[in-house]
């Protein structure tokens, strides 16, 4: 038997992939910010749809720059990336707050996060559906990854402060590369 689902809990089922932090550099000064709304659009070049809220400080700097850094924090990252989310870089330096370390990346001003395991530098290539949805497409330039981080998991939003911790990998016949 079926039963109802609110509308507003939608979201929770279809979320997509890992929350990641997203870094952006505007008047020299870094960002960071959590994000979990993003999905891959295309594979050669790799293309990145991701909404980043007009309220949200780092979408200034997005939109005027035009670069960012996508940093996937595996699970031992959890309790920063949440708060990392839950304040604003136009109130304080996060990367001095969360005691993480910013590194600069090689094509675009927005700088890495050492501590993640890896690391997409994105430019902006499509913005024709900012000003109705704040969604952004991204082109990765240049991906990173820490080989010191083996088998990394990650953490999955499932909405208003649950999340999930992704574990046992299958692998099951597949035609696709």
């Amino acid at each position: 038997m079926m039963k109802d689902l609110p509308l507003s809990k939608v979201y929770q089922l279809l979320e997509p992939g890992p929350v990641v932090l997203l870094t952006t550099s505007h008047k020299a000064r870094a960002n960071i910010m959590t994000m979990s709304w993003h999905m891959m659009v295309e594979f050669e070049p790799p293309l990145v749809a991701c909404v980043v809220s007009s309220a949200n400080h780092s979408f200034a700097a997005l939109r005027a720059t035009g670069e960012c850094v996508i940093a996937i924090p595996a699970f031992k990252l959890a309790p920063n990336v949440v708060e990392i989310g839950n304040c604003s870089g136009r109130d304080l330096d996060k990367f001095a707050t969360f005691g993480l370390t910013a590194m600069p990346a090689q094509k675009i001003a927005p700088p890495l996060v050492a501590e993640c395991f890896a690391n997409l530098e994105c430019k902006v290539v499509d913005t024709r559906l900012v000003n109705s949805y704040n969604l952004f497409i991204l082109e990765v330039l240049k991906a990173w990854t820490d080989p010191t981080q083996k088998k990394p998991r990650t953490v999955h939003h499932h909405g208003y402060g649950t999340f999930a911790v992704d574990g046992k990998t299958i692998k099951l016949r597949s035609k696709m590369r």
